[in-house]
């Protein structure tokens, strides 16, 4: 394993009095609304989210892109930046998810020995039919699962499998599948018979899945195809995972969603069905930014992790378990200092949830009391919970201010000069 070159998260002496000051505080002002911060700490313990192989590096547009010294080369450097990520965050970004075939194994034995070797593990595997792969003897350009020609889904469905068994010899337990097929003008494709295409083909797949897998079907209104993609929102997403077979589930992407949305009633529905497979958190302005969580619209994320919040405390929900994950990619900051910036995002958001007095909440709803239900949600969103997550970070060997320990220790700078500088190129991600 290389060495990650940052072994200490000590914090200056005043930051550690001053968060002591602000915890204490917070630990009041919670004990007053009959809150238990300790408890709420527990809680916290819990959250972990996976970190994506493919948003260590600089990502760009069709315009261009914009190297950055010190990114990633190979996978061993991802996993080096995933580890200080790790330690900084305290433990909750330690599962690793893999995009195939961008982070093919060529030793799946030894790339589970280097990720226990920096306190990681494997988290979902993803797969990619919606690129042509060098050497490739046909072309997705027209669709994968979803493709008039059979051979070409043939090929896809062969392809997702493959995901499933490399996933396997790492100790995965899950599948992620999104599709870029659909139409860039109307009438250019059957969309019925499109759909009842993707369908089968996702039927093949989920017969591979090995026992105790799932596989996650993604949604998107449309990018890269500009009139519809095949699997468009949440409702076409529900209606395929239900005929391809009982292990399917929806993966809930805060990018792939029309401006204000509420993606937080999406969660609620399909909680309520039990197909909710977990989510890809980023925010965006319009379509599919892949921002940092939280940078555009906080309170959103605040409502969903409520209703996660309450699925998981409410008895009647069975089997409630949706993974989380990142899938960010970033122009402009620093890559590893956004998954960082994300990650404190979602405790901050879980944090804010744990807060909220739900039986209260529940009573006002009933009452059609529409003023103290929202002023309930409201007063726990704007609570200052920052001490209680960098507490929580603190007791697990992470950072209090994990940005500003990330850029105390130099690490990026210790990297650049290891690590061949990338070369920008127009057209690239």
């Amino acid at each position: 394993m290389k060495d990650p070159s940052m072994q200490s998260t000590d914090e200056p002496e005043r930051m550690v009095k001053a968060h002591a000051k602000r915890l204490a505080g917070l630990a009041e002002e919670l004990g007053e609304r009959g809150l238990d911060a300790e408890a709420v700490l527990r809680d916290l313990h819990a959250f972990e989210v996976q970190v994506p192989s493919w948003g260590l590096g600089v990502g760009g547009t069709r315009f261009g892109r914009f190297p950055q010294p010190g990114m990633p080369n190979d996978l061993d450097d991802k996993l080096d930046d995933i580890a200080v990520l790790d330690k900084l965050c305290g433990g909750a970004a330690s599962a690793v998810s893999l995009h195939i075939p961008w982070d093919e194994p060529r030793d799946p034995k030894a790339l589970v020995e280097g990720l226990r070797a920096r306190g990681l593990r494997i988290g979902s595997v993803n797969s990619n039919t919606f690129q042509d792969q060098p050497g490739q003897e046909f072309s997705y350009r027209f669709g994968s699962l979803a493709h008039v020609d059979r051979a070409v889904r043939d090929r896809a469905v062969a392809h997702n499998r493959h995901v499933i068994e490399v996933g396997q010899a790492l100790g995965a337990r899950s599948l992620t599948v999104w599709v870029a097929d659909g139409s860039n003008y109307p009438g250019q494709i059957h969309s019925r018979r499109a759909f009842e295409r993707y369908v089968e083909s996702c039927r093949r797949i989920h017969e591979a899945l090995p026992p105790g897998w799932t596989m996650a079907l993604e949604h998107k209104p449309f990018e890269p195809a500009t009139h519809h993609a095949v699997n468009m929102d949440w409702g076409t997403s529900h209606l395929a995972a239900t005929r391809v077979g009982e292990r399917c589930r929806c993966l809930v992407d805060f990018g792939h969603h029309p401006t204000l949305y509420p993606i937080d009633v999406i969660v609620a529905m399909l909680v309520a069905d039990g197909r909710l497979a977990g989510f890809h958190f980023n925010d965006r302005r319009w379509a599919d930014d892949d921002c940092t969580a939280g940078s555009v619209a906080p309170y959103q994320l605040f409502l969903v992790f409520c209703e996660l919040t309450m699925a998981a405390r409410d008895p009647s929900v069975k089997g409630f378990g949706p993974e989380h994950m990142i899938d960010q990619s970033e122009a402009i900051k620093d890559p590893l200092e956004a998954l960082i910036q994300t990650v404190d995002a979602l405790q901050l958001a879980c944090a804010q949830s744990l807060l909220v007095d739900y039986d209260a909440l529940f009573e006002a709803q009933e009452s059609n009391d529409v003023m103290r239900a929202e002023r309930t949600l409201q007063g726990a969103f704007r609570t200052d919970v920052r001490p209680l997550v960098a507490e929580a970070r603190r007791r697990r060997g992470g950072a209090l201010d994990p940005v500003e320990a990330f850029r105390r220790s130099r690490y990026r700078e210790a990297m650049a000069k290891k690590r061949p500088q990338q070369t920008g190129k127009a057209g690239t991600i």
